[in-house]
């Protein structure tokens, strides 16, 4: 099992396995053919609560992260994720955010290999 992260807005691509559609809101401008997805994981996504702080840029990203990471933790959805990429050989989360690096899915990607997974970073 291998779990990687793309933007949800790049092209399907062929490498990209089980597609993972780890946002809580549909990205805007993509179609459900575009996005090719094979699965919505709402549950996994920030609270709408941390989201909406977030997104207001009320707090810094240690601070998100950190409070993303209890969430996973205290949940179970994490662990549902977990699972359910071990019965796949690789699972690409996907993402709407625009920055690649500060987002909620290099947090759960760092969350997933904190608790096994093998993951492929992004360049």
């Amino acid at each position: 099992m291998v779990f990687a992260i793309k933007r949800v807005y790049e092209a399907a691509s062929a490498d990209d396995g089980v597609r993972v559609l780890v946002d809580r809101l549909w990205p805007r401008g993509v179609s459900r053919e575009r996005a090719e997805l094979d699965r919505w994981d709402t549950d996994v996504a920030p609270s709408p609560e941390l989201r909406t702080a977030w997104h207001r840029q009320l707090e810094d990203f240690a601070h998100f992260a950190a409070q993303y990471r209890q969430e996973l933790d205290a949940g179970t959805a994490g662990a549902e994720l977990l699972e359910f990429g071990r019965e796949q050989p690789r699972v690409t989360l996907l993402f709407g955010a625009r920055d690649q690096r500060v987002n909620h899915a290099t947090v759960l990607l760092d969350w997933l290999a904190e608790h096994g997974a093998e993951v492929e970073r992004p360049d």
